[in-house]
């Protein structure tokens, strides 16, 4: 009977609390909707608070409340991960109340909404730069700001999405390459592209293996006449490549690839002073 007891109670409770809040969704008592409203925010029922708020936000502008109502409608739609229209609702507020105790906060959680709708690397980037560029922005505006360390760390991971996206794109030219001068070219390009616009990426190594691989590629099918330029540029970038990663796991690979071009250099060089003789 307790036990029933105890479930009636509930049940009663929760009838007359969704009775209220239906009640003054209907209403139009905006005081009464505020302070629902708040109610529910404060207990985390972010979603039943919004309603409320987009029914009051434009009664309340130029109001001493609009402020509160304003950053909890924005951090509303973030913890319901509506993270568009956060980021947007965010920068309304910085707009609005730069001078507010709560600007620092709503600048970084408006950062934050776009680095939430960044895609895996595999995808168009277009949200993970901007996700940077509102990043970077708050660390300059906030150099000494609490959500620093966070602020660092999500730059850091975007960082290296973009990285990984740019590596697997110059991989790809290596990848799917047929011998066609042009595709190993591309390849060439793409590392080399890689490596001036990521000096310090984890990917480095691989890049400038891929690049020798590419490079080494093109040289040993290549027409005679081209051939031994080729090679040599090969070759060079085999030296960097053995220079910086003497350890590296593709170190047997590139020296193999290495013995082929002296190989076939030496053939190259055999048959000029033949025909040199003749």
């Amino acid at each position: 009977m307790k036990k029933l007891f105890y479930i009636v109670i509930i049940a009663l409770t929760l009838s007359t609390s969704c009775s209220e809040y239906q009640k003054a969704l209907k209403s139009e008592d905006v005081a009464a909707k505020f302070k629902l409203g708040t109610e529910l925010y404060d207990a985390g029922k972010y979603a039943k608070a919004n309603r409320l708020f987009e029914q009051i936000v434009p009664k309340y502008r130029g109001k001493p409340q609009a402020e509160k109502l304003m950053f909890m409608h924005s951090n509303a739609f973030y913890k319901t991960k509506d993270y568009y229209i956060a980021g947007y609702q965010f920068e309304n507020f910085q707009r609005s109340y730069p001078q507010s105790e709560k600007a620092e906060e709503a600048t970084f959680l408006g950062a934050k909404s776009y680095y939430q709708l960044s895609p895996v690397y595999s995808k168009e980037q277009g949200e993970t730069i901007e996700a940077l560029e509102k990043l970077q922005l708050f660390v300059n505006k906030y150099p000494n700001s609490q959500y620093l360390p966070e602020a660092n760390a999500l730059i850091k991971e975007l960082d290296y999405k973009l990285e990984k996206k740019a590596f697997e794109i110059a991989k790809q030219y290596n990848q799917i390459a047929y011998f066609e001068s042009s595709d190993y070219e591309a390849a060439i390009k793409a590392f080399d592209n890689f490596l001036i616009e990521y000096p310090g990426t984890s990917f480095r190594e691989a890049a400038m293996f891929y690049r020798l691989d590419s490079a080494y590629r093109l040289g040993i099918n290549s027409v005679k006449r081209k051939k031994e330029e080729r090679l040599e540029v090969a070759k060079g970038y085999y030296d960097t490549f053995k220079r910086f990663y003497p350890n590296s796991e593709y170190i047997a690979a590139a020296n193999k690839m290495n013995t082929e071009m002296t190989a076939a250099l030496q053939e190259l060089n055999t048959d000029t002073k033949l025909n040199t003789k003749t």
